[in-house]
């Protein structure tokens, strides 16, 4: 396999079960969602199997990952094996005991989700009252046992106007980055296309975040999920004549590279099914039917995205596709084919003839 399709980053959804019922959510996980087929014996099965191929970061997720009573049995696990294990809440059920076992199992990092710097706000995309609190407690928790760190925001037009403000709460309750994240229309996100953040709009929102980042010296930023960022950013330092180095963090691995799915990371559901990432809504596989590694390494979608030449459209002859890329999933969620160009870039090549 080539060194450059190395797995470096895994989202691992250990539960389809969530406490909350989120507008943007991927895996439309509720309470009475499946726990899915990963006994803890299985859990374990598979890191032994991951080992023998890859040393990925592994973010256990959901659903809410602190819904199964052994999740804290798989990140020990994982950890005596030498992955990096981090844990993705929505911070409702962090307490004192949870924050223990963190620390005992070898969690090294834990991502809160915080979409609103208000009650208001975040409560209202998360569809549940006192969401907002559960991750605000979460943090202070984080805080008093000193757990780093991160925080994930999701925009949408109906929160895109509070974007500096979360990003300053997110450095006011000591977060170790913040993620600002673009929805991708998948899952139960399908049913907000029409609350997607227009692609003017989200070209003014990346140029704020590339001027932010250069003052930024107390957080980590990255937008996430908006791979023409490194477009811009590619644009704006060389006119500049800025260094271009931009710092990284166990939860990202792109580097100076934007849609890295199928290419460094995926994404492993609760039923085994294995996705180019977190968004995508095409299995390429499953781990329980054949091998992870085979998948990784051979499998039609995944090869399909990482076949640049054959991107369509814009992108298949934009100078920045190789670090950019486009969003696959995204091209996928409004054409149907994940292949043709980024629907949500404003940027037209020169030799663009569409």
């Amino acid at each position: 396999m080539p060194n450059k399709w190395e797995l470096k980053w895994m989202a691992w959804e250990l539960t389809e079960k969530c406490n909350l019922s989120c507008v943007h959510c991927r895996s439309a996980s509720e309470m009475d969602s499946s726990e899915g087929l990963f006994t803890l014996e299985k859990a374990r099965k598979f890191m032994d199997e991951i080992e023998t191929f890859a040393s990925p970061v592994i973010v256990l997720s959901g659903g809410e990952p602190l819904m199964r009573k052994d999740v804290f049995d798989i990140a020990e696990y994982g950890n005596s094996k030498g992955f990096r294990m981090c844990l993705a809440t929505n911070g409702v059920l962090v307490n004192d005991e949870i924050c223990k076992d963190i620390i005992d199992s070898g969690i090294k990092i834990v991502a809160l989700s915080l979409d609103g710097s208000t009650k208001e706000i975040h409560d209202n995309f998360r569809n549940q009252e006192g969401a907002f609190d559960g991750v605000m407690k979460a943090a202070e928790y984080f805080r008093k046992h000193g757990i780093r760190f991160i925080i994930n925001s999701s925009f949408t037009k109906r929160n895109q106007d509070d974007i500096p403000n979360v990003y300053r709460l997110a450095k006011k309750i000591g977060a170790t980055a913040w993620y600002m994240f673009q929805i991708v229309p998948t899952g139960r996100g399908e049913e907000i296309m029409k609350e997607l953040i227009s692609k003017e709009d989200y070209e003014e929102i990346l140029n704020w975040h590339y001027e932010m980042e250069r003052e930024e010296e107390d957080i980590l930023v990255r937008p996430t999920c908006a791979p023409q960022y490194y477009r811009i950013w590619h644009e704006r330092s060389k006119v500049e004549g800025k260094d271009s180095t931009r710092r990284n963090l166990c939860f990202s691995t792109g580097g100076g590279k934007g849609c890295i799915a199928a290419q460094k990371i995926c994404l492993v559901t609760a039923m085994g099914d294995v996705y180019p990432c977190s968004y995508f809504p095409m299995s390429a596989g499953n781990v329980f039917e054949q091998s992870f590694q085979k998948i990784w390494e051979e499998s039609k979608l995944f090869n399909d995205i990482r076949s640049f030449k054959d991107y369509e459209g814009k992108c298949g002859v934009c100078k920045y596709l190789n670090v950019c890329g486009g969003c696959r999933a995204r091209a996928y969620a409004v054409s149907g084919s994940y292949m043709k160009e980024e629907p949500f870039c404003d940027y037209v090549p020169q030799n663009f003839k569409g």
